[in-house]
């Protein structure tokens, strides 16, 4: 018998999803005029559009930084949405330039979850809360999936994700739900959502534990994207078109005229240590969650716009989850929702949303990365555990959410974008998400144009029809034909043609004979993953890579898939870029240290984390103390010692702290002393949802930490 709440809640459910039906059509409709309006528009007028088919250089654009009178637009930060400003404004005919302090996609924009979307969960609040601003930021962003994978096919495909339902009052709900994304979609929809029966559900998700969808699933689809390589690609279009683009070049202080306007900036080249002027008619901060820092470069007094929270992500094997298919579930323990994706043959889960201090790379927290492990455990199969040494890679990104005062709760901050005008007159972009970077970057524009009376050939943005580099003459048998013309290995030629679209040839033609019978051509840099050793040339001489983490972060995403593997790049990645840019042993250490520094934020496990819970004096004695069970002098005990050592200091070894152990993969025979120290350590800090864990034989998988 359900109770009375029960069955207000489902009555709010089935009117909600009536009039969501209702006000969906009418908004389908309209998606459908403007679709046929898009699918006219003549491709003649791009023809004249200045294009590049070779991409300068970064000393090229370097020079013409410092050589240049003055820009129409200087763009600040060269994440997403500032690479998507470059390419708005430069193929509307304007002279623009664009400066990153580190790398493109160096911050948030190569660690979101991966999804092209217009947010299911959005929409589900415009309706509850009779919210339009939230019906808005799903409508235009269902728009944006649609352009998002038509201009950069290569990099972005079409993802089934399931919805569970342990309850059959759920079912008309979230098919209604499901129904009204896609009407809202209209012709810029992907595939139409579908009702799966229960062991249809099972067959196409058999993780999933068998309770958990009683009464079916339904099944809708989204975008799914390589976020990187997607923002390194927008920015050597923007390239190709005109825009003068760099990273390493840090914005030291703005430029005013006698009016106080900002007219300009002091630059510095972070590789050579140069620094010089640069004037522009106008001035964008596009610095995501470094907004208010350069906001108050014009005015120091300014209050913050920014609220900056953190997503954490966590990557395991491929064997959890199908090859094809996702699963979302929207009512975690604390109200969020958790992802659970499929993505470069391993699996995405995420994300936790919390209040973060702004740092250049957020390290996520072993309290966040068990949260989302107890998360996703509940929806698998019992036995089919989830062990912290499955992790292959754990990242946080921290997201600009636009400042709202209120409320608290960052979940419940609008992902939508602002467009302000300062003090200085500088435009700041802060806000959005990635899946509309196009939009935000079209606003800004137009803002700009107005702001300072510019002159574009196009008044309007024309980047709906601007394909990324890589995608203009893609196709979806080009792995096949690198694998005939250049004897490349099946799974290399997928990546290659995936990672770089039509571009893939000239990387395939660096490729280096491998000697052997089959394949051809395509050293490995390591084992069990497609990138080959070309493609270190390519990303130095096209792709403006100048650090080894550039390439191993934001050129192939190794370390955001698996970091250990990242790490045993590190030596071969080095020595190559070494080579090319002449680098002294000194400076090929600073960079295997800059390198294993940088891995440490994304889920490689830091031993000095483990000592940073004691003191000098409590470390020595510990020191002493396991000295004295190591018998032969050798750096081990066996599990006798340490249990009469842990005795000594009154500490209890039982059936839990062994099971700590071999979740770490220690050898109970040779227990070494930064085993004992990282024992004693996550005892003196437990971890949230440790005692899920079964023991196995083996505590670890496809490479976990």
């Amino acid at each position: 018998m359900y109770t009375r709440i029960a069955k207000r809640i489902k009555r709010r459910k089935y009117s909600l999803a009536t009039a969501a039906v209702v006000v969906s059509s009418l908004i389908g409709y309209r998606r459908y005029v403007r679709w046929r309006s898009d699918t006219y528009i003549s491709q003649n007028e791009l023809t004249f559009l200045p294009f590049k088919e070779n991409i300068p250089h970064r000393l090229e654009q370097i020079d013409k930084l410092t050589h240049n009178d003055e820009f129409d637009l200087l763009i600040i930060g060269g994440g997403a949405t500032g690479a998507g400003v470059a390419l708005d404004a430069t193929t509307r005919g304007l002279k623009v330039a664009l400066v990153e302090r580190d790398d493109f996609a160096s911050g948030t924009s190569c660690k979101s979850t991966k999804l092209v979307h217009g947010g299911v969960r959005y929409l589900e609040k415009a309706f509850k809360n009779f919210d339009f601003d939230q019906f808005k930021l799903v409508q235009e962003a269902l728009g944006e999936r649609y352009t998002f994978l038509k201009i950069a096919p290569h990099l972005t495909n079409a993802l089934p994700i399931m919805l569970p339902m342990s309850k059959w009052y759920l079912v008309p709900y979230y098919w209604a739900g499901s129904k009204v994304y896609d009407l809202i979609a209209g012709m810029y929809g992907l595939q139409g959502s579908y009702y799966l029966p229960k062991d249809r559900a099972l067959s196409e998700f058999p993780m999933l534990r068998p309770d958990k969808c009683s009464a079916g699933a339904m099944v809708y689809f989204d975008g799914q994207f390589n976020d990187s390589r997607m923002n390194v690609s927008i920015a050597l279009t923007a390239a190709q078109y005109g825009a003068v683009v760099a990273n390493y070049v840090e914005v030291l202080d703005l430029i005013k005229d006698e009016n106080g306007n900002a007219k300009g900036a002091i630059l510095r080249d972070s590789v050579s240590g140069n620094t010089w002027d640069v004037k522009a008619k106008g001035i964008i901060n596009a610095t995501g969650p470094f907004t208010d820092a350069v906001r108050k470069m014009e005015d120091d007094s300014i209050n913050n716009i920014v609220v900056p929270s953190a997503g954490t992500h966590v990557v395991l094997p491929d064997h959890f989850s199908p090859s094809s298919m996702g699963l979302l579930d929207p009512s975690t323990s604390d109200g969020r929702v958790i992802f659970f994706l499929p993505w470069q043959n391993a699996t995405i889960a995420g994300t936790t949303d919390a209040l973060i201090d702004v740092t250049k790379n957020p390290k996520p927290s072993e309290k966040e990365i068990h949260f989302i492990l107890h998360e996703i455990s509940s929806y698998l199969d019992p036995s089919i555990p989830i062990r912290r040494g499955d992790v292959l890679a754990a990242w946080s990104g921290i997201r600009p959410l636009v400042l709202n005062p209120e409320v608290e709760s960052t979940e419940e901050l609008s992902r939508s974008h602002l467009v302000h005008v300062g003090k200085a007159n500088m435009i700041t972009i802060a806000g959005g998400k990635w899946t509309t970077y196009r939009k935000m970057a079209e606003d800004v524009v137009d803002k700009a144009i107005d702001t300072y009376n510019l002159k574009p050939i196009y008044s309007k943005s024309i980047t709906k029809r601007i394909p990324i580099i890589g995608g203009r003459s893609y196709q979806d048998c080009l792995n096949v034909k690198l694998i005939q013309q250049f004897g490349l290995d099946k799974e290399v030629a997928g990546h290659l043609a995936h990672a770089y679209g039509d571009r893939a040839y000239d990387v395939a033609k660096m490729a280096q004979y491998t000697e052997e019978r089959w394949p051809v051509r395509g050293k490995r840099i390591v084992p069990l993953f497609p990138y080959i050793e070309a493609e270190i040339e390519y990303a130095i001489e096209n792709e403006y890579a100048v650090s080894a983490t550039d390439f191993v972060a934001r050129r192939i995403n190794l370390a955001t898939i698996d970091s250990a593997a990242a790490m045993d790049a590190l030596p071969t990645v080095v020595e190559k870029m070494g080579k090319k840019f002449n680098w002294t042993e000194e400076k090929k250490l600073q960079e295997l240290k800059d390198g294993k520094d940088f891995l440490f934020t994304m889920g490689l496990v830091d031993q000095r984390d483990f000592y940073s819970s004691f003191n000098k004096i409590e470390l020595s004695n510990l020191r002493e103390a396991f000295s004295s069970k190591d018998l032969n002098h050798d750096g081990y005990i066996d599990l006798v010692g340490l249990k009469a050592v842990c005795i000594h200091m009154g500490q209890h070894i039982g059936k839990e702290e062994i099971m700590i152990l071999e979740r770490n993969g220690t050898n109970l025979e040779r227990i070494q002393y930064v085993d004992f120290i990282r024992l004693l350590h996550e005892i003196k800090q437990p971890l949230q949802g440790m005692d899920s864990y079964g023991l196995d034989n083996v505590l670890r998988s496809g490479g976990g930490l």
